[in-house]
């Protein structure tokens, strides 16, 4: 995430003048008495993130939050890199989105500028966010790289009880459209798949029972809590149900847990990025400007490991002469950095 810069700004000229009228007006109105308060969610409420404007400087920049503690306004950075334990880790790509965009947002063009370097990995080390049955999809079927990285968990009530019947409980046939129940049940109804609100969820299958099945089955209360209605099953398309089972039964080996252990590395060097470059201060104004400042300090910190680190076959021999730049860098007095060895984006 990148913060509004803190630096010293000048009096508003004509555009900031603009802007604040609109930050006034989105904050504001005038009561049936003709006075001006702020507005409630009575009147409508505030202006949704997405589109408040938060400074009169920067009228690109958003406010945003994650969890309780972490509240900020400007922009978000997703930072990528090697993790390679047999070469020096160098960040790969640098990608600058709006503060309220999700993470997963981000994935597809990442793939896409990485395949036009041809710097795409065979195995992609991401969190959650991104792990989704769409972006695994078209990872392997666009770019045939292989994302690694929890996947998400069943929601519904069943599974969480971890007494009830969840969607897995439950035996699919695609060919014959039906699925059966552990009571042994069959489905009277498959509708679908239906495409989802969100182009980041897969599309979803829906299959019903009836309620003269549902309503004398002993079970009941471990699959539905509802009194009248009967139960209802939702599931992607077959390819993509297959393709998260393995998912999940792949994370949860143990060789997988260690590839993915090397992610963790990634946090040193987003605080390499912060304490050491202020990343987290924007000094130009703008999406696309903030943008070549998060791609001129990824290479900045390029240029510091491969100038300070060497390779594993020259760790055991003396140590080399330093080069031009960083021999400039001790002449004008500027501390050498730690060097990062295990990261992963």
């Amino acid at each position: 995430m990148t913060h509004l810069r803190r630096y010293p700004v000048p009096f508003p000229s004509g555009p900031q003048v603009k802007a604040l009228r609109e930050i006034f007006v989105q904050n504001h109105l005038l009561d049936g008495r003709g006075r001006i308060r702020r507005r409630t969610p009575e009147d409508g409420g505030l202006p949704p993130s997405g589109t408040a404007i938060v400074s009169p400087y920067d009228t690109q920049a958003r406010y945003s939050r994650r969890g309780h503690a972490t509240r900020w306004k400007g922009y978000l950075t997703q930072v990528t890199e090697s993790c390679d334990e047999n070469d020096t880790n160098v960040i790969t790509d640098v990608a600058t989105t709006g503060a309220t965009e999700h993470d997963s947002r981000a994935l597809p063009e990442i793939h896409h500028r990485l395949a036009r370097r041809r710097l795409l990995p065979a195995e992609h080390l991401i969190d959650s966010g991104c792990t989704t049955l769409v972006h695994q999809d078209r990872a392997l079927r666009f770019h045939q790289v292989e994302l690694v990285g929890p996947v998400r968990g069943n929601p519904t009530r069943q599974h969480r009880e971890q007494g009830g019947f969840g969607r897995d409980d439950f035996r699919i046939d695609f060919e014959q459209r039906q699925v059966t129940c552990p009571q042994g049940q069959t489905s009277r109804a498959w509708y679908g798949p239906y495409p989802t609100s969100s182009p980041q969820a897969a599309p979803l299958i829906v299959v019903k029972f009836a309620k003269s099945q549902c309503g004398p089955c002993p079970a009941r209360s471990k699959c539905t809590s509802s009194r009248a209605a009967s139960r209802s099953v939702g599931f992607p398309p077959k390819d993509l149900l297959d393709l998260r089972r393995r998912a999940r039964a792949e994370h949860n080996s143990a060789d997988r847990r260690s590839i993915y252990a090397l992610r963790s590395g990634v946090e040193g060097t987003v605080n390499e990025l912060v304490h050491g470059h202020e990343m987290r201060r924007c000094r130009y104004r703008g999406l696309a400007k903030t943008h070549v400042q998060h791609v001129l300090t990824a290479i900045a910190v390029n240029i510091e490991r491969l100038s300070t680190d060497s390779s594993p076959a020259e760790r055991g021999r003396p140590p080399r002469q330093p080069t031009a730049f960083q021999t400039h860098l001790d002449q004008q007095g500027i501390p050498r950095p730690r060097s990062w060895r295990f990261v992963g984006g």
